[in-house]
């Protein structure tokens, strides 16, 4: 989108205008865009087909009553809660407590900006792009520390302190885990980290070395933590601070927290998927400029969701963690770890400066067997359920 409005301003289709305010309207109706065709229907969906995977999991049935197997039940849920009054306690500072969840949404939202959603869809490429995800992100839990704060409640105050602690942890595993595929492409620039691996499994980072492949489980974890999703969302648990740092919320401020939980999903999987799993890039099937910007969005899309359905997988069969287990496992597990990982790619890069195509091809391998093992294992227990053993009938 920058380069395209580059072409225009030199072609003087804004003559007498000043080059930042073309840049000001463009990033508004850029964002306008994503947000209104991408993002809320994303977030939407999301919601319901996490609720849906929830209950196939648990046996049970879900929402599917508003539409055909509930499909627009997301929809009816925006709508009440755009309905229900909005409620500021009395004791509460009004501001500080309004402006919270617009806080935590833009947070999540900036990070749209610089996600290559194929080599020429994308809103700015930015040569620290990575490096700007990770500093618009820690702005939620800027919001979520305003929300527990100005509630003047016990419950929001000790849930924004965990979710500060936890956010503020999980990044540096996090970070060092990105730190390593940063050394490996050479740039912090999201399509350059793209363009540094190849369609094929065995070009991506997630199978250059055994470093990176652990790598991608200390990013994926740590970001779990850092979106205080289950089994890490310790932040709002119910059963011990009745709802967190949302307790006192109600209406479309109550609804942004989790509009910005169920997008930042998406964003998740989306920066797995640039880092490691070689994004949008596709095979030479066709060059149709058209063509390809749409298999290039389909393949990338497809590959962030995957792992958002993994994340509400694990949320529908995990319980939560205790909140000394959460730091321990982040320090004493996490952050050694992913030093070792960084510290392993550089020794990796100097021994194979090139790297090492036949090791590639066999961790690519090895991986299809791990995950053929796991989806027989998967098989096995849904064929031999006795549901009878859990579903007795009443007398």
């Amino acid at each position: 989108m920058q380069a395209y409005i580059d072409q225009l301003i030199r072609d003087g289709y804004f003559a007498g205008m000043p080059k930042e305010v073309v840049y000001a309207v463009a990033m508004v109706l850029a964002a306008f865009i994503v947000l209104s065709v991408f993002v809320a229907p994303l977030a939407g969906v999301t919601s319901w087909l996490e609720r849906r995977v929830w209950a196939r999991m648990q046996s049970r049935v879900g929402p599917n009553r508003v539409g055909p197997q509930g499909i627009l039940q997301w929809l009816a849920d925006g709508i009440k809660n755009l309905l229900k009054e909005d409620l500021i306690p009395s004791a509460a500072d009004a501001k500080l407590f309004s402006l919270a969840p617009y806080v935590v949404f833009v947070g999540f939202l900036c990070a749209f900006v610089v996600i290559p959603f194929g080599s020429q869809l994308i809103v700015a490429d930015l040569n620290i792009g990575i490096l700007y995800i990770l500093a618009v992100t820690s702005l939620v839990v800027v919001g979520i520390l305003m929300a527990g704060w100005s509630s003047n409640n016990k419950w929001s105050l000790l849930g924004g302190m965990r979710s500060a602690a936890q956010i503020v942890s999980y990044e540096i595993p996090a970070g060092l885990s990105i730190l390593t595929i940063v050394f490996l492409a050479g740039t912090m620039s999201m399509q350059g980290i793209i363009k540094a691996q190849g369609w094929a499994p065995w070009d991506w980072f997630l199978f250059n070395n055994p470093f990176t492949f652990a790598a991608f489980f200390l990013y994926f974890t740590a970001a779990l933590a850092e979106g205080n999703r289950t089994p890490f969302d310790i932040p709002e648990a119910e059963s011990e601070l009745v709802a967190g740092y949302v307790t006192e919320y109600s209406g479309m401020r109550f609804l942004f927290f989790f509009f910005a939980e169920w997008g930042n999903l998406y964003v998740i999987g989306a920066v797995a998927t640039t880092l490691f799993l070689g994004g949008w890039q596709v095979p030479p099937v066709t060059s149709d400029p058209i063509l390809l910007g749409v298999l290039q969005f389909v393949v990338f899309f497809l590959k962030a969701y995957l792992w958002v359905f993994i994340a509400m997988w694990v949320r529908a069969t995990l319980p939560r963690v205790r909140v000394d287990q959460l730091m321990a496992l982040c320090w004493k597990y996490m952050v050694p770890l992913s030093f070792l990982c960084l510290l392993g790619t550089i020794c990796w890069m100097l021994v194979f400066p090139k790297g090492n195509q036949i090791f590639s091809v066999a961790m690519f391998v090895l991986g299809l067997l791990i995950v053929a093992y796991f989806f027989k294992r998967v098989v096995f227990q849904i064929r031999h359920a006795r549901p009878e053993l859990y579903f007795k009938p009443h007398i």
